[in-house]
């Protein structure tokens, strides 16, 4: 039996789903769901299948989610209360939601 800590883990952009999926060893454990909202990608849902969950994938699919979009200069809308929540706790990523937008958020 594999070791949880042994891994291949991932999170990566999945266009033609509109979502950001976190795959475990090849599998999708989790997604982010999104929508394009003018230059912004509103996240509208996360969610990790309950067979992974305790592992910390969520917290990892949103920080992956978030990095990237950070990377690409995509500004981000965070609908979903869990990346809202993730957001609050990690004030260092939340320059990805612009600046007009934080307070509607509950954000710094």
């Amino acid at each position: 039996m594999p070791d949880q800590q042994e891994s291949d883990v991932l999170v990566r952009d999945e266009p033609e789903e509109k979502r950001f999926a976190i795959v475990v060893d090849g599998t999708v454990a989790g997604f982010v769901a999104y929508e394009q909202r003018g230059e912004a990608l509103a996240l509208l849902h996360t969610e990790v299948d309950s067979s992974y969950e305790g592992q910390g994938l969520g917290s990892k699919l949103v920080a992956g989610t978030l990095n990237q979009l950070r990377d690409r200069g995509t500004p981000v809308l965070p609908f979903c209360s869990f990346v809202r929540s993730y957001l609050k706790r990690h004030q260092e990523l939340q320059s990805v939601v612009p600046d007009e937008q934080r307070a509607s958020f509950g954000l710094g």
